[in-house]
């Protein structure tokens, strides 16, 4: 329906919104820092480390199937009762709760213990993202809805650059500490202060005017083009733009997840870089998810389409500033990543061949990220590692884009949809370890074990074919949506 009104953003609801994407992306990048100090200090192997990664990201797939299984049972939608804003408030106090394992954890240096914090951390992340993400859609047209999420997502990689550098500080005593085994003990304060954070954001969202209701069905009528072809059916897995969705979930948050994760260890190996020196590096990596989607979010604003264009070539360079930024306050030496600029002049050419559609975003980048891991994996030193890094900038904007596409045209499924794709981020535990695994000497090695997120793309690329029409025979286009909607 291409005569209907075009919703404006509600940037006051957004702007609160956002703070919990800050959470998640914080804590999952400080991850990178934990695993290697627990390896060290706990004498893990690299594949028994990676359960870090595991536990939290599994906790999505558990929060997710509870969810599921609770509106499955109850016959009605947990969050449609609940409410929107409620519910995240609830994931906010699980994921605190989680937090108070740490002190316990740190006393006993119990890798059990730390991994059933991080646990529930998670099992708290799963029930906000269900919440969130769909939020973050519907706060405005949702023929932008991939584009507010790009943008939800940039403030979430702001935290993921932070991240590993503000636990990296108090971990090891100082940003510019060279004691590499750092005590386990320290690792107790700044989860516990996390802790009391999302205590205070869950009273905050309580009293907010984020939404705590919503009419999906009306939602769904209102992205198609053509209202006449939306299907309403009997199950939410009948709908092959979600089912084929979650598999690209579950690949594209294992290639976010396991080229960061096992990053540290690359660089262990083929440079001999110390671990209190490798957070700058997982930063960028983070960092260049934070420039892809900052760049893909300038067409969420509603300005002219000049000042878009004008914003499209500053955004990737503000945000990659930040990175320069956040790094020269903590003391590191920032001239090795100036040659990052020449790299993201790709990620600009790739936003522009991708016009805001999803669909087509979702291919460009899955081929730009092929080539860049082709490149780390066959090169060596410098060049291996910045390739690396540089697939941060073609996964960022793969999240918004899948999870835009998969609950297209639910409606009344939406959440139960959000909660299956939420579950599949399991996909960042399973690919880490299966990296892991394969790093070993006896078997691919830490440089060859990177066909493993190869073959992540490999799928992404399909999918991005299939789904376009798969949504067509919906009456979704995304061509008419985007280019034509505003």
């Amino acid at each position: 329906m291409q005569n209907q009104p075009t919703h404006k953003t509600n940037w006051g609801q957004f702007g609160t919104l956002i703070i919990v994407f800050f959470f998640w992306g914080f804590v999952a990048a400080s991850n990178d820092i934990l695993i290697p100090v627990f390896k060290e200090n706990l004498h893990l192997t690299q594949a028994y480390s990676q359960m870090v990664s595991f536990a939290f990201y599994f906790a999505y797939t558990i929060g997710s199937i509870i969810f599921f299984i609770i509106s499955e049972t109850r016959k009605k939608d947990l969050l449609q009762d609940l409410g929107y804003k409620n519910g995240i408030s609830v994931g906010l106090i699980i994921s605190a709760a989680g937090t108070l394992l740490f002190y316990p954890a740190a006393e006993t240096s119990s890798f059990l213990l730390f991994i059933s914090g991080l646990f529930i951390v998670g099992l708290g992340f799963a029930l906000q993202q269900i919440a969130a993400n769909p939020l973050a859609i519907i706060m405005g047209d949702p023929k932008t809805g991939s584009q507010r999420l790009s943008m939800a997502g940039g403030i979430n990689n702001f935290g993921t650059t932070i991240g590993p550098l503000i636990i990296s500080f108090a971990i090891f005593g100082s940003v510019t500490a060279t004691n590499v085994h750092a005590s386990i003990s320290s690792i107790k304060t700044p989860y516990l202060i996390l802790g009391a954070a999302f205590v205070l954001v869950a009273i905050i969202f309580k009293f907010s005017k984020v939404p705590n209701k919503i009419n999906l069905d009306e939602v769904a009528e209102d992205e198609a083009s053509d209202a006449s072809k939306v299907i309403h059916r009997s199950s939410v897995f009948k709908y092959p733009q979600l089912v084929l969705g979650m598999i690209a979930i579950f690949v594209y948050v294992g290639v976010e997840v396991t080229t960061a994760s096992n990053l540290p260890e690359f660089m262990k190996e083929h440079l001999g870089t110390a671990t209190d020196k490798i957070a700058p590096f997982v930063s960028l990596y983070w960092a260049s998810l934070m420039i892809g989607r900052w760049t893909s979010s300038v067409g969420a604003f509603d300005i002219s389409k000049g000042a878009k264009g004008v914003l499209r070539f500053l955004m990737p360079y503000i945000a990659f500033g930040v990175f320069l930024l956040v790094n020269k306050i903590a003391q590191h030496d920032i001239t090795p990543f100036y040659i990052y600029i020449i790299i993201i002049i790709g990620l600009i050419i790739c936003d522009i061949l991708s016009k805001g559609n999803p669909a087509r975003q979702l291919l460009i980048f899955s081929g730009m990220g092929i080539a860049a891991l082709l490149i780390g994996i066959f090169a060596d030193g410098m060049v291996s590692v910045f390739a690396f890094i540089s697939v941060g900038l073609f996964c960022s904007t793969l999240w918004p884009c899948i999870f835009t596409l998969a609950v297209a045209g639910l409606g009344k499924y939406t959440n139960k949809g959000s909660s299956m794709l939420i579950m599949m981020i399991m996909g960042g535990g399973v690919m880490a370890v299966v990296q892991g695994f394969l790093a070993s000497p006896h078997l691919l090695g830490i440089q060859f074990s990177y066909f493993v997120p190869v073959a992540c793309f490999l799928y992404l690329a399909f999918y991005a074919w299939r789904v376009k029409k798969v949504l067509a025979s919906q009456g979704i286009d995304y061509d008419v949506k985007v280019s034509g909607g505003h």
